[in-house]
């Protein structure tokens, strides 16, 4: 999907409940910003989950992110990247909780298909993706 000085690159980017269930997941690829692809996983989200608080990578540390959560009611759980001047203040024991996510593509990418990306198109491995999910929530529930 994307090119870079190592050969093709893709970066899955996932909403999670827990460590078994993706809400949504898409591909970007891997030059693409993290930060930039926030609005289109945010508006994909069902409008039944009910979110209290958004624990999000640090890559996730925009103004913008932070005033969209604010705005629809959201508590962002996101550390402060290195180059911020001023330190912005998070709740340390609800973003452990982010662990869930990073638990989940560790599940993800014990599919040796989806971890070394064998799909030539992004449309298939997206798809191999889905399946890999749905099989982790089947196995798990």
């Amino acid at each position: 999907m994307g090119r870079s000085r190592g050969g093709l690159t893709t970066k899955i980017h996932a909403a999670t409940l827990n460590e078994n269930q993706a809400v949504v997941v898409q591909l970007t690829p891997g030059q693409a910003s993290d930060c930039a692809q926030f609005e289109s996983l945010y508006q994909a989200l069902p409008e039944e989950n009910v979110l209290e608080s958004a624990a999000l990578d640090g890559a996730y540390d925009t103004n913008a992110i932070r005033a969209r959560l604010s705005l629809d009611g959201i508590e962002p759980v996101i550390p402060a990247r290195s180059n911020r001047t001023e330190p912005i203040a998070y709740d340390v024991i609800k973003y452990k909780q982010r662990n869930r996510v990073e638990r989940f593509f560790n599940k993800l990418k014990q599919f040796r298909r989806i971890a070394t990306r064998f799909e030539k198109y992004a449309f298939t491995f997206l798809a191999m993706t889905h399946i890999v999910a749905a099989f982790i929530f089947a196995r798990n529930s």
